[in-house]
């Protein structure tokens, strides 16, 4: 199904430079005016799962990969004598070969379990959005 050593491999290449791999706008540092732009400071706002697709889990000692047809994502939580932090790396799926797509980062008050996947789902949802926009375009100009 999934070559876990291979996801691995790809892994290590983006988190050890993960500069190199996306512009600097793509790794998003989660603070109040990101969430502001997301519009999830709202906290009693009624919420609606946008994402009916399922993920398969692989919990590991450093990190949790979801994966399925359409995403690989790895959510790194770190905790080194300091604050907490999580590293979240977004990847489309294409033919079992990831391609990185943006990064967020969630550090103090903004790393909670919660927030981090209400992040997660916003922002695959956005991707997918724009990658169902891309496609429709594709068949206008072909």
């Amino acid at each position: 199904m999934y070559n876990a050593s291979e996801l691995e491999e790809h892994f290590k290449g983006f988190i050890t430079n993960l500069k190199a791999w996306l512009p600097p706008e793509d790794i998003i540092d989660i603070n109040i005016e990101t969430l502001s732009q997301l519009d999830l400071l709202n906290y009693h706002k009624a919420h609606e799962s946008t994402l009916t697709r399922y993920f398969h889990v692989i919990d590991s000692k450093n990190k949790i990969t979801l994966i399925n047809d359409q995403f690989v994502v790895w959510i790194v939580p770190e905790n080194m004598d300091g604050p907490s932090k999580t590293t979240v790396l977004v990847a489309m799926n294409q033919q079992g070969k990831p391609k990185i797509e943006l990064a967020f980062i969630a550090k103090d008050v903004y790393n909670s379990s919660r927030l981090v996947l209400r992040l997660l789902e916003k922002f695959l949802f956005e991707i997918q959005e724009n990658e169902e926009s891309l496609k429709s375009y594709k068949g206008t100009f072909q």
